[in-house]
């Protein structure tokens, strides 16, 4: 019987680094998988998939979104990372565990298939839910902090994006009502209803 090896998988990792760096102008870290570089062009917002389900329907448009798992990953603006904290904390989340995270400067992110390129087929796999479009640079579309009463409830550029502010509140919100969600489902298949 003569057993048959699969091609290496190089040269998708090598096309998929190649459009990021070459139609995208983003630095990735090679493979398997590849790994896009934060806090150069852009930061990521993490937070669970179904919390960042229902900040999409609330929000509206955003820069590109990756989901990996059981977690969604916004792109936002870079340096974004280091202001989560003090946000969290001015819009009184602070303390709380939500599930909320963010990577900027020397983080890393795994990288989706390029739109057009083969999807992986492993369960869990990084895709895009809104990629990124070549030939456009991604930072106009990117949620970022605005001037104090310029551009209020939009991103970077003023467009349609809504800025860092919002999206945080709204992320934090989802994650805590998802959280609130778990522990009251647990609880009620704990515990039999009492009548009095």
């Amino acid at each position: 019987m003569v057993f048959t090896v699969p091609p290496p998988r190089a040269p998708l990792d090598d096309g998929c680094a190649q459009w990021y760096e070459n139609e995208l102008g983003w630095a990735t870290v090679p493979g398997p998988p590849v790994q896009l570089v934060t806090g150069l062009r852009f930061d990521v917002l993490e937070l669970p998939a179904d919390a960042g389900a229902a900040v999409l329907r609330r929000i509206g448009p955003t820069g590109p979104v990756a989901r990996c798992g059981r977690r969604m990953r916004l792109l936002v603006a870079a340096g974004s990372a280091d202001e989560l904290p003090g946000l969290l904390d001015w819009l009184e989340w602070g303390g709380i565990t939500l599930g909320l995270t963010a990577a900027g400067v020397d983080g890393r992110m795994t990288a989706p298939a390029p739109p057009g390129l083969p999807r992986t087929s492993a369960q869990g796999a990084a895709v895009w839910l809104r990629p990124p479009k070549p030939g456009r640079e991604v930072e106009p579309t990117l949620p970022a902090l605005t001037p104090f009463g310029r551009g209020i409830g939009t991103g970077g550029s003023g467009g349609d994006t809504p800025d860092l502010v919002r999206l945080v509140d709204a992320a934090a919100t989802e994650c805590h009502r998802v959280r609130l969600l778990r522990g009251n489902t647990l609880r009620t298949n704990a515990q039999p209803l009492a009548f009095s």
